[in-house]
Order: structure tokens, then sequence, then C-alpha cells
């Protein structure tokens, strides 16, 4: 990734007021591209966009990707070279309780986010970002590759396995391999489960537990035995930077899938990530195991193979080291720190690993 690439480029993102979402505007602020954001409002109450200051340094539009006017109007008046798109509904429980919206988010919004593209002149990249869990889950030893099958147990699982071939359906229909007509490249990437400073969604493991000792008492467990591809957020935010360098300074060559995945050694049990967190948490107040009736995957890696070999990525941080900067991000804004600076000395920590 070259970061002179970046500077000036006008770059549209969804999802810009999510976790995930709020560290790659922060990275693409400091790159010097000009970024506009398009998302509900912030996600959860306190939030990284609204404690990091996130939206000082972009144009912010609060809008919901289901409404195609309203996304389609604010994408036209970006002028966007390259757009991110990370809008989801991203949780497994939540999709259980509210599928009908999970779906409609995740796919029909999708739809409304294609046809947005296809009426706004001038994009030359797109990444469409998916889930890990798009796979049909086999509970295999080892990683998923990108064609692999495509299944779903749960609605949020299936809603992204839809969201690929919504993907794959756009792209052959309308951004064919005739590039040359339309001048548009376009990849979808799938990363494993993301941690970091400044997540605080609820039913997700690393804010469960920090929440949860913070507030003296013993975090719940459902699945300690469950195995998931850990990494820090920072990891599959610089395979999407980089990939939609590739498709638009090198064209379709770097269409299709891109797993952006751990090392094999980060994919490790529930089980396993809290008793890491315990050990630097001196007072960490233990486990409660308490068995869902809900179902959830044992077992997920991923195969990042092509991202090493044709990209030239790969991740970083070790698991120890990806807990190691959360628990520090979450102790300076215990302490009132600025969390701004705290998340760019972060990224710049970072970036020197590359």
């Amino acid at each position: 990734m070259k970061p002179s690439f970046w500077q000036g480029k006008r770059v549209f993102l969804t999802g810009h007021t999510g976790f995930k979402g709020s560290w790659l505007s922060l990275w693409l602020q400091q790159l010097g591209a000009h970024v506009t954001g398009f998302a509900l409002a912030a996600p959860s109450q306190p939030s990284l966009f609204e404690v990091a200051g996130v939206g000082s340094g972009m144009r912010s539009i609060i809008g919901d990707i289901r409404d195609g006017a309203a996304l389609q109007q604010a994408m036209r008046a970006a002028q966007p070279e390259i757009v991110i798109h990370m809008a989801a509904q991203a949780l497994v429980r939540h999709s259980y309780a509210h599928p009908v919206e999970t779906y409609a988010t995740n796919v029909m919004g999708l739809v409304h986010f294609f046809e947005a593209v296809r009426n706004t002149p001038g994009i030359q990249a797109v990444v469409n970002v998916t889930s890990d869990k798009c796979y049909e889950n086999k509970e295999w030893a080892w990683g998923y590759r990108e064609n692999e099958a495509f299944g779903g147990y749960d609605p949020y699982s299936n809603s992204k396995a839809c969201a690929e071939l919504v993907t794959s359906g756009y792209r052959s229909s309308f951004f064919n391999p005739e590039h040359a007509a339309h001048g548009l490249c376009l990849a979808t990437a799938r990363a494993g489960n993301v941690v970091g400073g400044g997540d605080f969604s609820p039913e997700r493991l690393i804010p469960d537990v920090l929440k949860a000792w913070t507030e003296g008492r013993p975090v719940t467990l459902r699945y300690p035995q469950a195995v998931r591809p850990w990494q820090h957020v920072l990891e599959p935010l610089a395979g999407y930077l980089q990939l939609a360098q590739a498709l638009h300074e090198r064209g379709p060559a770097f269409e299709g899938a891109w797993n952006f995945g751990p090392g094999e050694d980060d994919a490790r049990s529930v089980g396993e990530v809290v008793q890491l967190l315990a050990s630097q948490w001196p007072q960490a107040a233990g486990v409660e195991l308490r068995q869902s009736e809900l179902h959830e995957a044992g077992l997920l890696r991923l195969d990042s193979s092509r991202a090493r070999q044709v990209l030239g990525w790969q991740p970083r941080w070790s698991l120890s080291e990806c807990l190691d900067h959360t628990l520090a991000w979450h102790q300076g804004w215990q302490q009132g720190l600025d969390m701004r600076a705290v998340c760019l000395t972060q990224l710049h920590h970072y970036k020197e690993s590359l």
C-alpha cells in the first residue's frame, strides 16, 4: 500500500459510524483522502465514532442504506473514485431475533448500494466487505478458501452468503469483463473476528469481557470451546485499502473474493482468549458458563493464501499484541485520555510494521 496513492482521493464509505468503519475513516483521513461517510447513527453509547471525534475530519451523512434514493443522492454528490461498503447488521444473535431487519440491510441494502454505484459516474474501484461466515461451515480444521461453497446456518451468516451472490450477479450483469466500457473493478473482502480499542457493541467477546470485569462481575461465556480467527481491526483494514488500490491501479486481475484472516496460530478458542485477557487484567472477576439455545459455529478458520501471494498482504500483529493494544486503548479511555490521539498513535505503530 502506497500512502501517496490515497492523497486527495475521493472515497465514499458506508458504515463509517461503526467500529471497523470508524477506524477505517481515521486511517483514510490520515492518508489525506477526502472521505464521505453514509451510515446510521453510531450503533452504541459510547461509541468509537464519538469518543475519537471521527466525524471531524470527514463529511458524515446519517442515513440508512435501505433508503436507496438517499444513498444514491449522497453518493452522486460525493463523486467518489473509490467506494468501500461496510454498512451491515453484523451480529449473529441479533439476526435470530430480527431476521427481516438483517436480510433487509445485508441483502436489499446491498442491492440499493449497487444501484447507487451503477448510477454514479467516475467510480473506478469498489470493495464490498462481507464476512468469513459466508462459507458453508463444515467444522473443518483447515481454513476456508475463496472458492469454497457459500452457506450460513443463521440469518446473519446466510445473509452474508447472499451478499456474495448479489455481488457476483451485479459484477457479471453490469460490471462485466468488458472493463473498458465501464471502467469499474469490483471485489469482496472477508475478514475474521476483529478486536481492538473502541468496540462497544453488545454480544461481542472482548467488549463483553471488558465491561463485565470493569464492573467487577464475571463474564458470561456461551461457547468457550468455539474457535475463531482473531485479528486486530487494523489487519483487515490494511487489506481493504491495499485491495482498493490494486483495483484502481491494476484493474480486473484483482477482482473477485479475498480472505484477510490471521495467522494459523491465532485461530484460538474463546476460552483461550479470555485466559490471555485475564493474565493482563489483575482485577479479572472470572467466568460463568451458560449454554446458549442458539446455534453458533464451533470451528472457523480462513485461508488467506491469495492475499499473501498476490497482494503481498499479511497479518502483522500476533493475538497477544492485538489484545495488548486493545487493553491499552480501553485503559486510556477509562483514564479520560484524548482517544482520537490514542487511536492515531496505535495506527502509527501499526503502519510502522507494514
